[in-house]
């Protein structure tokens, strides 16, 4: 299997700030927009009421008399009456009947349709073409003295160059506001993102401080939201550490207990040596026994973090029914007392040599009855108790002498028997022992009801 290559990617800040930063431009740009044609709307709205007013202030002071048009030259609304003012009026009957002072220049264009009485027509400038005008229109009807009607239209024109600079004005202003509240926010933004994902960072400096072997362990408080993540790497990390550990002390140890037995067989074989009465077949018996416990040790694989459940009853079934086959002339009764789905999260072997070691101690020991009870337990060391991993707690009773208070440590040490006149090599126990250290289990030795040795073994 190839290591996986590293690849240069964007790192998680800079992804999200980007993210980030293309959504507030879409949001920025929709908003500007929105907000440039409504200021339009409403402006050109208020030029179209202000002539409107405008209109009606002329009218108000205009009037037919002897079916001519009179309009005085003192009007209301002193810029038609100053020239270049930019507000322009004219009442047209079939041709231009009069011009207020400020357009007498100023060809006023007709409306597009028949207006009725009291019709208005309004146009705003136009983008492409020459004119700059916001143009009203509306229709009147004056009765003449002798009661004829007479249709006039009142065209008022308004040069749009101010409304042009509001609309520029407030562009500015509001793009303005805009990039600096764009500029504001992605700042924040940034300094955020960079308190946010500073455990992350934290991660990862200290996992190439313990590569670099600066640190044992990932250290410090971390979120909630990722205290599962560190606290398995720390047990991963510690998990890889004790693997490393056992293999060298399980080597080291091996070559050190086998001085004795080979330089006690050199002694015995070399030719000319004075037989001590050792019997070179009693030191390959102690040399395998050493072998075999060395090997064991080795190859228990402790907690597996990232491992899947391994069911136990399967596994339980296969070693009573083996055991029972040994035994069978003692004809011993093994009850169960496992919990539904109850799951082992580790190697295989180390819980089968947690089932053979313990179950096998209680059949020889036992007078007739031998119990198995495994139940799950929560682990407490949890961050988030409702995602957690069980545990199990493990116990292997017996209706046998029993262990007492004072044995009870002595025959978890290697080679140890309570009673020499039984087989065994004395390193079961030990074994149990060492696979439920890896696991930063607990085991206890008690008595138990049945009245015998009861083996309660507790692994998060």
């Amino acid at each position: 299997m190839t290591a996986i290559e590293r690849k240069s990617t964007l790192s998680l800040s800079k992804r999200l700030l980007l993210s980030a930063s293309l959504a507030l431009v879409l949001f920025l740009g929709m908003t500007g927009i929105v907000l440039d044609r409504a200021f339009h709307e409403n402006s050109t709205t208020a030029v179209r009421d202000r002539l409107q007013a405008t209109v009606y202030t002329l009218l108000a002071a205009a009037d037919v008399i002897d079916e001519d048009l009179f309009v005085p030259d003192d009007l209301p609304e002193p810029r038609l009456s100053r020239p270049g003012s930019g507000l322009y009026a004219q009442i047209n009957s079939s041709e231009p009947e009069w011009r207020s002072l400020s357009g007498l220049d100023v060809n006023l264009p007709s409306p597009q349709g028949t207006l009725g009485a009291g019709e208005f027509e309004f146009h705003p400038p136009t983008r492409s073409g020459d004119d700059r005008l916001f143009i009203l229109h509306l229709g009147v009807v004056w009765e003449t003295g002798e009661g004829q009607a007479q249709r006039y239209i009142i065209t008022i024109g308004e040069d749009s160059r101010t409304f042009g600079e509001q609309i520029q004005g407030f562009r500015r202003a509001l793009w303005g506001w805009l990039v600096s509240a764009s500029v504001l926010f992605l700042l924040v933004q940034w300094v955020s993102l960079r308190w946010s994902l500073r455990p992350l960072r934290q991660v990862s400096e200290q996992l190439q401080q313990v590569e670099v072997g600066e640190q044992s362990s990932l250290e410090g408080a971390y979120p909630r939201e990722i205290l599962g993540l560190t606290e398995n790497l720390n047990r991963f990390i510690g998990s890889e550490r004790r693997h490393l550990d056992r293999y060298r002390h399980s080597l080291s140890d091996l070559a050190h207990s086998l001085k004795t037995p080979l330089a006690v067989m050199r002694s015995t074989l070399e030719p000319g040596s004075i037989n001590t009465g050792s019997d070179p077949i009693e030191q390959l018996e102690r040399m395998d026994d050493i072998v075999a416990y060395q090997l064991q040790r080795a190859r228990t694989s402790g907690h597996l973090t990232f491992s899947r459940g391994i069911e136990v009853e399967p596994l339980a079934s296969r070693v009573v029914e083996s055991l029972e086959q040994v035994h069978r002339d003692k004809q011993v009764q093994c009850e169960f007392d496992l919990e539904q789905g109850v799951l082992f999260f580790g190697d295989e072997g180390d819980l089968l040599e947690l089932l053979g070691n313990l179950l096998e101690n209680a059949f020889k020991w036992c007078d007739r009855q031998v119990l198995l009870s495994v139940h799950s337990v929560l682990d407490g060391r949890t961050a988030n108790p409702a995602r957690a991993r069980t545990g199990l707690e493990l116990l292997v009773e017996d209706d046998g002498p029993g262990i007492s208070e004072s044995a009870a440590q002595t025959v978890l040490q290697r080679g140890v028997r309570l009673d020499e006149t039984v087989t065994g090599h004395g390193i079961g126990l030990a074994i149990v022992r060492d696979i439920v250290s890896e696991h930063d289990g607990t085991l206890a030795i008690e008595r138990s009801t049945l009245g015998g040795a009861r083996m309660r073994i507790k692994l998060p």
